[in-house]
């Protein structure tokens, strides 16, 4: 990471993912606009885009900027190599560092892309990113517990359940139990290393 701006990017077959930046505004808004009605409790469906003008996007980019630069949250858009359609977005972000390089994952996918295999894909190759290159060593998905498509996925990429977190998010104006699913580098066949110096600082 450089002192004035934050990138990654991560091929795989058929995704690309990487920082969001202003000129992705156009993609970014198709993909959101084109969302098709709710589908299920936990997928947000049909959302309002009245303020989100192009200005609104840069100022979003930045902020996302920002929190990459002071390890507080990596997010990365997800787009289609092919055709360059926003597909969704993944986020990773720092719990904690020294001594333990602790991160949560959270991921959306356009429920218009949904049964395409995007969202296993987009997972795993940001959990490898996550420990080869942000230096994690653990990261947590946290996940309602009668939400079985984010189950079956985090199961899918070889997230191991853990435990259930007793209100542990406040959802819908109430305290909400979780599931903890935890990703460790020999779950995705790397080799564990030392806490990287350069990414455990101050932050706790």
């Amino acid at each position: 990471m450089s002192e004035t701006s934050w990138t990654l990017t991560i091929q795989t077959e058929r995704l690309i993912l990487r920082p969001q930046m202003p000129s992705d505004y156009e993609v970014w808004y198709a993909g959101f606009s084109g969302r098709l009605p709710k589908q299920h409790q936990y997928d947000d469906g049909l959302v309002s885009l009245a303020h989100c003008d192009r200005q609104w996007f840069t100022d979003l980019c930045q902020r996302h900027q920002q929190q990459a630069l002071s390890d507080q949250i990596f997010v990365l858009g997800i787009f289609s190599r092919q055709t360059n359609q926003h597909l969704g977005n993944i986020d990773l972000s720092t719990i904690r560092r020294r001594e333990y390089q602790w991160a949560i994952l959270g991921y959306e996918i356009h429920n218009q892309y949904w049964q395409k295999g995007f969202g296993k894909e987009a997972v795993r190759s940001a959990l490898i990113a996550g420990f080869e290159t942000l230096g994690y060593h653990r990261i947590e998905a946290a996940i309602n517990l009668d939400n079985q498509p984010s189950i079956a996925l985090a199961e899918s990429v070889g997230m191991q359940k853990e435990c259930i977190r007793r209100g542990f998010l406040y959802e819908n104006e109430q305290w909400v139990d979780h599931l903890i699913y935890v990703a460790l580098p020999p779950n995705l066949g790397l080799v564990e290393q030392p806490p990287v110096k350069d990414l455990s600082q101050e932050n706790t």
